[in-house]
């Protein structure tokens, strides 16, 4: 008597067939012209919206000389565009000491919407981010490196250095004492509520620092902001006990970065300082810090049409999912019914590279070509480095992949192509618009919208405030954590599609209705 184990081709399939399930998933995919035009409609529309934003802007300042094209955005040490205006007393240190002073009081003025039309509504206050304190720099060229130790108008005490680094102090409740000490390279600031006891708030090493720099005191404030736009400000502190060790000179007095009006002649919100009794009542505007939103144009803007764009992608992977055909395709040499989770995956890889390279394609002409619009046409841009660059362009096409893959699992478990087509415009698309507005940003951490955060060009910083808002450069997640919350929804809709299927044969899986 003899035994025999019968062939199973169908198992084998499920081993080491899925290459030829690809491959026959890609012909079902090519074999619809529909789809293949609908994602070129995606990367056209991406592109024209992009360029076409970039041909219409136009930014003109209005300088001593005139109205005319802005300048190039200042950068500090690190390549960032930054803001570097305040008022500076100070006088020059030979090697290594410090200054110890009290900030007694800080107020300050903010122009809010005029209450009348056309009179100018001014009050009294200071903006959460107006800074008074202790600064050393390595000289009065705006960019150059330097380290500051100050009070804000709502943070506390903060330590900050070369424009990007912000370190958080203590509260700041009455007068503060601030210390700021050089020793080489390095300098370390120090806050005390009564002048006697000294907490360290940081240290910074600034390479490169020369023998001499310049030491003193500084207030600015950037403007108050109001809805899309930042309207003038300005911080007074007073100071006194003031000590220094290794200078001993006079004090000079700059207003930094200070602009001209239309006449040439007058400083336009000038600052100032006036001595009162062994008080030195100090008064800037402006900022010291990154330049987020005045640092120039930037390189995200161009991928605002990728929003519409995605749309006609969506609509692609769900009509893919609805493509299947319930007899074995002709001349593939597949066995006929692959497991429905199988083919699911399947699709999935074939929709999401798919996508992938359309928004590859889109955002790898719109953002260089965007890009050299804008400087044809004299607009100031926002530095960015190539592995920004980089990240922006194959950030979007991996959002348009995710995105795709997303619609599929969704048509996959709804089994019907409009409502999937809604719901995944719905989660993706739809909560960016509010967003974008400033009205609703939050969307941005808990829908699948959150991956478009992988297109900021700009870093978010801190201690910069801004409109929150895509348009203004702020999304309220990392780039990379914007796209892994995308990335998740992706793998939970596969996911239940594919647990939802499993336990079915292949002929009893009900196909999505159109």
């Amino acid at each position: 008597m003899s035994s025999f184990t019968p062939h199973r081709p169908g198992r084998r399939a499920g081993r080491d067939g899925f290459p030829r399930l690809l491959r026959a998933q890609w012909a079902v995919f090519r074999s619809s012209r529909g789809r293949v035009l609908t994602l070129a409609a995606s990367v056209l529309v991406t592109v024209s919206l992009g360029l076409l934003i970039a041909g219409g802007a136009r930014s003109t300042c209005v300088t001593s000389r005139g109205e005319g094209p802005c300048p190039a955005p200042l950068v500090g040490p690190d390549g960032t565009a930054v803001k570097d205006r305040y008022y500076f007393v100070h006088q020059p240190l030979k090697g290594n000491g410090g200054i110890t002073a009290r900030v007694s009081d800080m107020t300050g003025q903010m122009r809010l919407p005029d209450a009348v039309p056309g009179v100018r509504n001014v009050r009294e206050g200071v903006v959460p981010w107006a800074k008074a304190g202790l600064l050393v720099r390595q000289s009065l060229v705006q960019g150059t490196p330097y380290a500051a130790v100050m009070i804000t108008g709502g943070h506390g005490v903060r330590m900050q250095h070369n424009f990007v680094h912000d370190v958080a102090g203590g509260p700041v409740r009455g007068p503060r004492w601030l210390r700021l000490t050089r020793s080489g390279d390095t300098l370390t600031g120090y806050e005390s509520g009564d002048g006697r006891t000294w907490t360290e708030v940081g240290t910074v090493t600034l390479p490169g620092l020369p023998q001499t720099v310049e030491i003193g005191m500084f207030a600015t404030s950037p403007g108050v902001l109001w809805e899309s736009a930042k309207a003038f400000a300005q911080a007074t502190a007073t100071f006194d006990q003031i000590g220094l060790r290794g200078a001993n000179g006079s004090w000079r007095r700059d207003d930094v970065g200070v602009s001209l009006g239309p006449d040439g002649r007058t400083p336009h919100h000038p600052g100032g300082v006036v001595e009162s009794g062994g008080k030195l009542l100090v008064t800037g505007s402006g900022d010291i810090g990154p330049a987020t939103v005045e640092g120039g144009l930037r390189a995200d803007l161009m991928l605002v049409g990728g929003v519409v764009g995605l749309i006609p992608v969506l609509v692609v992977a769900v009509s893919f999912a609805t493509a299947e055909r319930r007899r074995r395709p002709v001349g593939t040499g597949l066995p006929a019914g692959p497991p429905p989770a199988r083919l699911l995956a399947a699709k999935a890889v074939v929709v999401g590279a798919v996508a992938f390279v359309a928004g590859l394609a889109a955002s790898g002409v719109v953002v260089p070509a965007g890009l050299a619009l804008l400087r044809a046409n004299q607009n100031p841009i926002q530095p960015i480095t190539p592995g920004t660059g980089l990240r922006v362009i194959v950030g979007y096409a991996a959002l348009t992949g995710v995105a795709a893959v997303l619609a599929l699992g969704l048509a996959a478990l709804v089994r019907r192509g409009v409502v999937a087509v809604g719901l995944a415009v719905a989660l993706v698309v739809v909560p960016y618009l509010p967003a974008t507005a400033g009205l609703a940003p939050w969307l941005l951490t808990i829908t699948p919208a959150a991956g478009f955060a992988i297109t900021q060009s700009v870093p978010a910083f801190a201690h910069v405030d801004v409109n929150r808002s895509p348009l203004s450069g702020y999304y309220p997640l990392p780039p990379w954590a914007g796209l892994a919350v995308t990335c998740g929804y992706a793998v939970l809709a596969l996911g239940a599609a594919m647990a939802v299927h499993r336990r079915r044969a292949p002929c009893q899986v009900p196909l999505p209705r159109r």
